[in-house]
């Protein structure tokens, strides 16, 4: 059975995060997008947990949830959070995000019971925990031996495993007794597959892509596409543990992450790798240490040489989201404008899911819902037919589907 599984979201309890973010908006959003299986997100906040205990019920004895009746039946939640890890190790503070995903509503309650006698879990959806990451994996198991532990974003220079700026150089040494209970890891939105395939010590995991929506309309902008014998926790656990099971999936344009590039946000500087070699990992502008960025960091830790393909890997493909590419073709800074949103209902009510749109549907089809231009972005998202100024020390990268020559009003009959 296809499933289309965002794994990683937040809830409006998490620090920048919507308000909009609740359960019955984050399953319509979902269903608009093409999403079957979404994480709940920040199961630890007990707000949210309490209002994840009374929205949702259990599809039958899945380990999977629902909105309770009245709501969107269709789309599946899972029990989910992402934890901040800070502590010391050796000589090193230690800054990781790591997610964890529960098999039940009472192992979920059993973690949350623990942690909270600990760790104050009111703080934030995200909450920080002063626990090594192999005591977190020992804990989980202890409560039900199909917790699923793994690092987010895994090379993000700040909060992750690979981190440049407080991580680790390997898995083994991160999680040591606890590391054979890792099977899977997420590459964050300025990574994709063809950057992990170089590095031999992922090659044994699954390979997640997920959105880390802070908000509704990025739900799904990076997901997973598997091929599971049943819509249940069970199912999705041992896919995911021995490495089955999925089909490709959905990738940001790794470019437009926030790390991609090392640099300087506030001097405005980025660089790629190999001029940061040349000025030693200085920035010119102030003098100070460059934060760097995945591409980087990919590149310390690789044994391979880009390009390279993991054997039987499961594909990727990269898409940008439907209602940037209508702002781009509308010569509309905003995706949210009123131009936009206007045009992006008109074509979820006449083409189908916004995931159908940018996957599936003829070229043809979408031009004589929307316009030429619109059809045209479609087409050259998929083709990878972009201009981009990659991100760096937090800052998203800039994508242009149009060039300057090409954009509304002014040369947009050039296109055609």
């Amino acid at each position: 059975m296809r499933i289309v599984a965002d794994l990683h979201i937040h809830s409006k309890y998490s620090r920048a995060c919507s308000r909009d973010l609740e359960l019955p908006k984050i399953a319509g959003t979902c269903a608009t997008k093409g999403i079957d299986l979404v994480a709940t997100g920040d199961f630890t906040h007990p707000a949210w947990f309490a209002a994840i205990e009374k929205e949702l019920e259990e599809d039958g004895s899945s380990g999977l949830y629902r909105l309770c009746s009245g709501g969107i039946q269709d789309i599946r939640f899972v029990l989910s959070t992402e934890l901040a890890l800070i502590y010391k190790d050796g000589d090193r503070t230690r800054r990781l995000h790591i997610m964890v995903q529960a098999p039940d509503l009472a192992s979920a309650k059993t973690l949350n019971d623990q942690l909270g006698r600990r760790f104050n879990l009111k703080s934030d959806g995200r909450p920080i925990l002063g626990l090594p990451a192999n005591d977190l994996v020992k804990l989980c198991l202890s409560i039900h031996p199909h917790f699923l532990v793994y690092p987010a974003h895994i090379w993000t220079p700040w909060f992750s495993v690979f981190g440049s700026k407080s991580g680790y150089d390997s898995l083994a040494d991160c999680f040591k007794d606890q590391a054979e209970h890792i099977f899977a890891y997420e590459t964050g939105l300025s990574s994709d597959p063809e950057m992990n395939w170089r590095v031999s010590q992922l090659d044994s995991l699954t390979l997640l892509s997920n959105s880390d929506a802070h908000s509704l309309p990025n739900l799904g902008r990076e997901c997973n596409i598997f091929d599971l014998p049943e819509v249940s926790y069970e199912a999705l656990y041992q896919a995911i543990r021995n490495k089955t099971g999925m089909d490709f999936t959905l990738e940001f344009y790794p470019e437009e992450g926030m790390y991609h590039f090392d640099g300087h946000r506030d001097c405005a500087f980025s660089s790629h790798p190999i001029e940061t070699a040349k000025h030693g990992g200085i920035c010119p502008v102030c003098k100070k240490p460059l934060v760097i960025g995945v591409l980087s960091r990919v590149g310390d830790l690789a044994e391979r040489p880009e390009g390279f393909v993991l054997p039987g890997a499961p594909g990727f493909k990269k898409l940008i989201e439907l209602d940037k590419i209508i702002a781009a073709a509308s010569g509309v800074k905003s995706r949210s404008s009123r131009k936009v949103q206007e045009m992006y209902a008109l074509m979820i009510g006449s083409l189908g899911s916004e995931l159908e749109i940018l996957l599936e549907k003829p070229i043809d089809q979408i031009a004589a819902v929307a316009n030429d231009v619109i059809a045209e972005g479609v087409r050259r998202v998929r083709s990878g037919e972009l201009i981009i100024k990659p991100g760096f020390d937090g800052q998203y990268g800039e994508v242009s589907i149009f060039n300057e020559d090409e954009t509304p009003g002014k040369g947009q009959k050039r296109l055609f």
